[in-house]
Order: structure tokens, then sequence, then C-alpha cells
């Protein structure tokens, strides 16, 4: 859209609201308070946009964050100053590890009050400066339209990630000439998107001159759109691959190729690919400590070659990379797809292969029945979960054991369809952010899926599918016990401390919300509620009540290598 002449009087929160919509935006995460009450006065005149009033300003950050993940666009929340404004952080400190785009909205106490310890005043751009991409303080209706317009492009370009904009009450009152959004300029900004063409040779090359190669599927491969190349460049190229956990879902997981989930709980084919191999390929991952183990390990014998749009990420945690690829990941495939050419790794396929057979997920689930005691298993909830769903739902994930369950057992069929807090690991995640995911995306079917821990500490979201008519399907499975920590400490510190849960009964409390509630104790009734469940045109809520001591396998110890993956005690 050009940049218009036609100048007219105009409120600061009205320049901020057709800054959304002139971005194409139309939905807000907010909760109002004592500074943005301006903003919602004038949010009255713009029926377009969709105001969905969470419970918790957290739940508005994790909902903007579910949406931007599946919709691939920025998400908007808004709260106030001083409380309101710190609410989010852990909302916007996820979406930052995990480069979702994101417009972070704050009021702030008038212009004549900062720095005077006002009511409700706190330094909402110190405090967010560790966590976005960019923070602006505006003080002034006059510098909104130029601050909406750099806060949209520099979220969703480059590498992705949240922009912040606080605001003082009176610049939302101030009435200030309006002549449209000015195109943007920023001469110290310039992402780079296309890569040099002699690094891609470079790619084939040393592909050409590998025996044991294996390409690692990270966020990149969705934040790019990339499945598409992903797939083509690994069937042209002929390497088998392994996924990270926000990598999943990338390609169908029944591809032949395909590893399954590498690190920490990866699969022992993955995780010993990796260790073994002499060449790793990174599409769009960073190497994070989670898959890499113990890193003098991890880069012991291999080649590396990284492919990443964020130069700052290159040769970061893996110091010696034969050949970095700096660009959009797409664009940089779609370019080297043609200078492949079809290779076969016989010897190195037939290990792998080896691998798989004796290290089926089957065969260890088998291995470590045992701890469940004779209780439904947390592994064959989610398993069910996919054999009813087909693997066609969004399905977003809270963190702990319940994460690690469902990247091994839900295997997808639809790119970008697993959602989970990866880098910051939050807990209570899970039920916002697939509160935003089904506004985003609300002809797709959407399962949060939380640990008794995890989900009371943002459950209060239950009310706000319900006066908002958003229909998440809701899961708990309950332990009762804050089970990966647990773990940790059976297998670390001969003890547990701190980590046994008592829960109210969930099933009355998702009832008391309004929504429809069923309890599975067995793995027929599981299938019962889930079949109950889809059925039912609104939000639903089930508990799983499981063994209180499953742990999950495989693992890799913390500071020990790939190739020491446990597959049981």
């Amino acid at each position: 859209m050009t940049h218009t002449m036609n100048i007219t009087r105009k409120l600061g929160s009205e320049i901020l609201l057709e800054g959304i919509l002139h971005h194409g935006e139309t939905t807000i995460f907010g909760y109002p308070g004592g500074s943005v009450i301006p903003l919602y006065e004038t949010l009255r005149k713009y029926p377009e946009i969709n105001h969905i009033l969470v419970r918790h300003e957290q739940g508005a950050a994790f909902a903007a964050n579910g949406y931007a993940r599946v919709n691939r666009k920025p998400g908007v929340c808004l709260a106030t100053s001083g409380p309101g404004a710190t609410n989010l952080l852990t909302g916007v400190a996820d979406a930052y590890m995990d480069s979702i785009p994101l417009i972070i909205l704050t009021g702030q106490v008038f212009s004549t009050l900062l720095g005077t310890d006002a009511f409700q005043e706190v330094d909402s751009l110190g405090i967010f400066l560790p966590v976005v991409k960019h923070s602006y303080s505006v003080t002034s209706a006059k510098n909104l339209a130029q601050v909406i317009s750099e806060a949209f492009h520099v979220a969703n370009t480059g590498r992705p990630g949240p922009v912040h904009i606080d605001i003082t009450k009176d610049a939302f009152l101030e009435e200030v000439d309006f002549n449209g959004f000015p195109p943007v300029n920023i001469p110290a900004y310039n992402p780079t998107i296309s890569a040099n063409i002699k690094q891609l040779e470079k790619v084939v090359k040393v592909i050409q001159q590998a025996t044991r190669p294996i390409a690692i599927v990270g966020q990149g491969a969705h934040i790019s759109h990339a499945e598409k190349e992903v797939l083509e460049f690994l069937e042209k190229s002929g390497i088998p691959y392994t996924e990270t956990l926000l990598g999943l879902s990338t390609v169908p997981h029944a591809h032949p190729k395909n590893l399954g989930m590498l690190g920490m709980h990866g699969t022992v084919p993955a995780n010993y690919a990796v260790h073994n191999a002499d060449l790793i390929i990174s599409l769009g991952s960073r190497f994070d400590d989670r898959i890499t183990g113990k890193l003098s390990e991890f880069t012991r014998a291999a080649k590396f070659i990284h492919f990443d749009i964020d130069p700052a990420e290159i040769e970061k945690n893996v110091k010696v990379t034969h050949v970095p690829v700096v660009g959009d990941l797409k664009l940089s495939l779609q370019k080297t797809i043609p200078l492949l050419e079809k290779t076969e790794f016989p010897t190195w396929i037939k290990q792998i292969e080896m691998w798989k057979k004796i290290y089926s997920m089957k065969k260890i689930r088998e291995l470590n029945k045992s701890k469940a005691c004779g209780k439904m298993r947390a592994c064959r909830v989610i398993e069910i979960l996919k054999e009813e769903t087909e693997g066609n739902a969004v399905v977003v994930s809270d963190v702990g054991q319940n994460q690690m369950w469902t990247a091994q057992e839900y295997k997808a069929n639809i790119p970008n369809s697993l959602l989970f807090s990866g880098g910051l690991g939050a807990m209570g995640c899970s039920l916002p952010m697939a509160m935003g995911a089904k506004v985003a995306k609300p002809e797709r079917e959407v399962w949060s899926i939380s640990g008794d821990g995890g989900f009371q500490m943002n459950l209060q979201e239950m009310m706000t599918l319900i006066q908002e008519g958003i229909a998440v399907k809701i899961m708990v499975v309950n332990n009762n016990y804050l089970g990966m920590v647990r773990q940790w400490q059976e297998m670390f510190e001969g003890g547990y401390s701190y980590v046994d849960m008592q829960n109210p009964d969930f099933v009355k409390l998702a009832e008391a919300y309004g929504i429809p509630a069923f309890k599975a104790t067995t793995e027929k009734e599981a299938r019962e509620a889930i079949k109950k469940c889809r059925k039912i045109e609104g939000p639903t809520f089930i508990e799983f009540l499981i063994g209180k001591e499953e742990n999950i396998f495989p693992m890799v110890p913390q500071a020990k290598s790939l190739g020491d993956t446990q597959i049981t005690e």
C-alpha cells in the first residue's frame, strides 16, 4: 500500500489501531487497565478488530505467540503499564527464544510523570529490551505511524521475533495530523535474505564427499515456509534426517528417511546417526544444548554445513563450520536443489536401519513399562490421540514429561502442526497458546496437552474459551507430580524434593467453568473420552490418570554425549 497524502486529524489511539489493520492484523489478545483506557475507548469504533479478553496478561502473550506460530505472521498482545506489562514478559521471552514474531503493546503513565515512580510505572522499555528484537518508547502521537510500520517490518523480516511498543497515556489522547503509514527505511537494519551462490556450490561439493551424512531440520524450516523445499532437498540428496523439537512436523513422520527427534529425549537411531556422522547439515537449527549433548563429542568428527538466516548463530555453539550459508532457508534450498545430484549412501543407510530395528520406540517402551505400575501409560494416551485424529490436528504441548511424550508419539501429517515452547521451556504455555492457534485457524482441530503442574499455571484461560467461543480440546496428563523434575531427582539425586502435587478435582473445576469434562483411567476410557470430545463443538476437557513414577526414555544425561543415550534406568 502506498503512502497517501490525504492529511486528516486523528487521535494516537486511532493511528495505532489503523496501523494494526493496515498491516493485515485483525486480532488483539489483551487486558485493559488505567494507562490504556483511551485505547480501549477508541477500540469500540473498530468492530473489524477482534479483541479477545484474556484472564491474565501472560495468557495474552502466549495466545499471540500461538496465533503467530500457526499463522506465521505477527500476533498482537496488549496490556496496561506496570504489572500488566511485566505479566507479559514470560510469553514474550518465549517468542524471542523461538523466533516468533509478536507486536507487544504496553501502556505507560503520562509522559509528564515518567521517572517519578508514578502509580503503575515501571521501566517497560528496559525490562523488555533483553527479550525483544527492538523496543520503542512513544511519548507523542506524531511518531506512532512510523513506529508501527517499523515494528511490523522488524518483527517479520530476517530472523523473526517480538517487537515492543511502549506508549504513554497522553500519546493515545493526542490528536495530530495523519497522512498514512510511511514506507520503512531503517539503514542499520538490512538482514541477509539471499545466500551466496558460491557457498551453495560448496554445499553440494561437501555432500558429494560425505559417506555418513545426516541433516538436522530445525525451526527455521517452519519460519521460512520451507517444508516443501526441505523435503525435496532430502529426497534428491538421499540424506537421512532428524528433527529438533521445534522442527517436528516439517515433513510427514512416516517418511522412510525420517529418524525422528534427536537430543536429550530423542530416538536412539537419530542420536547415534548424528554422533557417528561425518557430515552434519543444519537446516535452520541453532545447535541448542538439548540437541548437542556434550559439545566436544558432538563436534568431534563431522564436517558442518549450517543454513541460518541469522549470522550470529554461525559458529556460536559449533565452532567449526565448514560451509556457512546465511540467508532465508526456503530461498537457499531453492537455489541448492538444482545443483544436487542424486547420491546413495548404502552402507550408512544399512547401519541406520539396523539401529532403527534394534532400538525401536516400541521395544524401549516395553523395557520401561514396570514404572507405570499397571496404570495407564502417558505414551499410549498420546498415541491414541494420534490414532483418533489421524495425525491431522494442531497439537500444543506444555513443558515437562508431557512435552516429550507428545514429541515422541504424536506423529503429525500436516506441516507446522506441533507447537512447543522450545528455548524457554515455559510451563503454563499450552492452554493460552492453543487458544491463539485456534483463533488463527478456526477450521483446524486444536488440542492442548498439559501435565497437572503446568496446567495450573494458566488454567484461568478456560473462561476465555467459554466467553469467546474458542473450541480448544484440553488434555491434562495427571501423575500428581512435577514429573520431569521428579525424574531428574530420581536419576541423579537419589530422592524427591518438593515435587509431590496435591491437585484439585480437575473435572469439577472444568465443569465450574462451563466446559464438558471427562476422566479416563484406562486406555478404553481414554479412547472413548477423546471420541466424545471430538463430537462436541465447543471446548472440552479430559483428565488422564497415569502411573505416578513413569519416566521418559530415551534420555541423554546432562554433560553426556548423544552416543551415551540411555534407554532404561
